[in-house]
């Protein structure tokens, strides 16, 4: 299950990288600057479309550290363009693939720290389901919404990417 979730984790980001480029292509079209997306949020409250990004691949790149001891990579946070945050994607998923299935050994019960909580942990198990996973689809999700939500012509499959379904 450890492995193929961040499978999944990788699958979605190479699709927010795709997005990515709608979002660029959507602001040629229509000839104004992209930062205009970049900037955009949902609500006013709410982190715009850079820090959705970032937060995203942090969430991946930590939850995977968190769960098998090995050290993130530490990003500085301050893309401003579709490029950059194109390669802080492209950053977390080379992170994400030189982690070998014998890391994860032990996940389950490893205890995880909250930097907000202290005094209290996770084990593993229970920070994957109650806050990695969550957490991730939450950002991945407010992403395209913004996005959507400023007329970049994105739909489910652009979200989901594909699905390899099998013969019965």
């Amino acid at each position: 299950m450890i492995v193929e979730t961040f499978a999944q984790f990788s699958k979605m980001l190479a699709n927010l990288d795709k997005i990515l480029e709608k979002a660029q292509k959507f602001s040629e079209l229509k000839k104004f600057d992209a930062a205009n997306l970049l900037n955009s949020r949902l609500a006013p409250d709410q982190f715009n479309f850079i820090r959705q990004v970032q937060i995203a691949c942090d969430t991946a790149k930590f939850a995977v550290a968190k769960l098998t001891g090995i050290e993130a990579p530490k990003f500085e946070d301050n893309e401003t363009t579709l490029a950059e945050l194109h390669q802080r994607i492209s950053k977390t998923l080379e992170f994400l693939s030189t982690i070998k299935p014998e890391a994860w050994k032990g996940w389950e019960t490893r205890k995880t720290l909250n930097p907000r909580k202290e005094g209290k942990y996770l084990p593993g198990d229970e920070f994957l389901t109650q806050h990695a996973v969550p957490n991730f689809y939450f950002h991945m999700n407010a992403a395209y919404g913004i996005l959507r939500h400023n007329g970049v012509d994105l739909g489910k499959m652009d979200y989901l990417g594909v699905i390899t379904y099998r013969d019965l």
